[in-house]
């Protein structure tokens, strides 16, 4: 969804010429798969990562525009709101010292973005959802400038056809209407992008779908939401609802929501290209001149512009990506589940445990997928969401049990596999993995080292004042990455 897009009415007839182009596009990719197409080695891994703008006090700063103008890098561009940012990192071919350099890029950039941005008078910020941020900070007026935005807002609003309702339940309960998608921009996570063959991608997907919950569990970093403590991983169901186009009376007759865990393991990449065009009305129906058909047959490989833009407004926590890169397609699996932060080495000890992990769990003799319903894995995403390192999942052959010994007994140990398959640099394995270790063995993560530091701070402050230092102190200990776990309670 990162492609830019003119400002135009839409038309009856663009979304009907649109979806039989979508059609095309998707019998193109299936001769694609059948005729081996596609580029398998190296395999690579890259990253998004977004990320909130802070002025000196923690709040939000609508400074996205000056900050970008600031840094000029391209690897750096907007998101939704003027308080976002989102750093794109190069991918890399995921062996030997893959993980430390991309933890070390990630640190470089930010480092000399952090510099830049402060003659701003603005803060970078890596978390989850940011504490201070108000129902009002997220209204139209803080959206971004570009014209993409305001078309998607304008059509999810009209599917709709009335305010979207927020009510999420945890230690307290926050209930709002907005007419807006802006509190999406409130969300901010890192996604991996893997790179597989076609022929593994469902594998892949599957495992990627069988971890999810652990992943969020193990790496919730966002318990507040305008002032209120909600889900540890509170992102999840903020992301579900704001962008939900169903009016009440659609949710109650079972149709899909935009934002998608899914509803049955697949064999194919196909399958769910196929789902977004059979489920969901397209919200950008934007065509380019392109005959991919014609393309391939010229020997070209056909970008399937109107397949990856549709594919760009369902919102799945995984979702497959199609691309071309040097004038050859290639597919990734695109893991969406995580939050941003809390420091750099926390994201790249993320990295690390999904992408050994996912590698292992995809080359098993007897598939996790094929000893757990697909009910459960959604069943475990909720539940990590809700409780964060504190919940109980299931997994084959432990059953329910505790997130933290589902990772140590288990886990851990197929991740380490996974990596050394990769030919992931062995001391990198050790380092980054021993940081999931220790969050399972301290109970720490970046959502109980906010919720804590509040709890204290409260004794006497007000919320409000107590969510503002608890984000300063955030910031401090961002800086010097050390782990999360490793962070004491202001």
């Amino acid at each position: 969804m990162g492609r830019d897009v003119p400002s135009i009415t839409i038309s009856q007839h663009d979304r009907r010429a649109y979806r039989e182009k979508v059609r095309r596009c998707l019998d193109v990719l299936a001769r694609m798969l059948r005729e081996s197409s596609f580029d398998i080695e190296p395999r690579h891994v890259g990253m998004e990562m977004e990320l909130n703008l802070v002025d000196a006090d923690g709040l939000p700063a609508m400074t996205n525009t000056a900050v970008l103008a600031a840094i000029a890098d391209p690897s750096w561009a907007s998101e939704l709101g003027r308080f976002n940012l989102e750093i794109n990192v190069s991918p890399r071919p995921l062996s030997g010292e893959a993980l430390g350099a991309l933890e070390d890029d990630v640190r470089s950039k930010l480092a000399h973005a952090t510099s830049r941005a402060l003659a701003t008078g603005t803060r970078l910020v890596m978390i989850g959802i940011l504490p201070t941020l108000r129902q009002d900070d997220v209204t139209d007026e803080a959206m971004s400038a570009n014209p993409r935005y305001r078309l998607l807002n304008e059509q999810m609003i009209a599917a709709r056809g009335e305010d979207m309702r927020i009510c999420i339940e945890g230690p307290e309960r926050l209930l709002t209407h907005v007419g807006t998608i802006m509190p999406e921009a409130a969300c901010t996570s890192v996604q991996f992008h893997l790179q597989v063959s076609p022929e593994s991608f469902a594998s892949y997907w599957n495992a990627a779908q069988a971890m999810a919950g652990i992943q969020v569990a193990l790496a919730a970093n966002s318990p507040y939401l305008f002032g209120r403590e909600l889900w540890r991983e509170t992102r999840i169901p903020l992301f579900e609802q704001v962008t939900d186009t169903r009016p009440e009376e659609l949710q109650q007759q079972g149709v899909r929501p935009r934002v998608w865990f899914g509803e049955r393991w697949i064999s194919s990449v196909v399958d769910l290209f196929e789902e977004n065009l059979r489920y969901f009305p397209a919200l950008l129906p934007l065509r380019e001149d392109e005959d991919p058909a014609a393309a391939l047959e010229n020997g070209e490989a056909p970008t399937l512009a109107e397949l990856t833009l549709h594919n760009g407004t369902v919102y799945r926590w995984n979702r497959p990506v199609y691309a071309v890169d040097d004038g050859k397609p290639h597919l990734r699996v695109e893991n969406r589940v995580l939050p941003a932060g809390p420091t750099v080495v926390d994201v790249a000890a993320n990295a690390a445990f999904y992408c050994g992990l996912v590698r292992a769990l995809a080359d098993a003799e007897r598939p996790v997928w094929t000893q757990m319903s697909f009910k459960a894995a959604a069943d475990n995403l909720l539940e990590g969401s809700r409780h964060g390192i504190a919940a109980r999942v299931f997994w084959p052959g432990i059953g329910d049990a505790p997130v933290t010994e589902v990772t140590l007994r288990r886990l851990l140990p197929l991740a380490f596999e996974g990596l050394s398959r990769w030919g992931v640099k062995t001391d990198d394995a050790d380092r980054l993995l021993g940081i999931i270790e220790q969050r399972c063995l301290t109970g720490r993560t970046g959502a109980t080292w906010q919720t804590q530091t509040v709890h204290r701070l409260e004794r006497t402050l007000d919320r409000w004042e107590a969510l503002r230092r608890m984000t300063q102190g955030y910031i401090e200990r961002m800086i010097t990455n050390d782990p999360v776990h490793t962070w004491s309670v202001l």
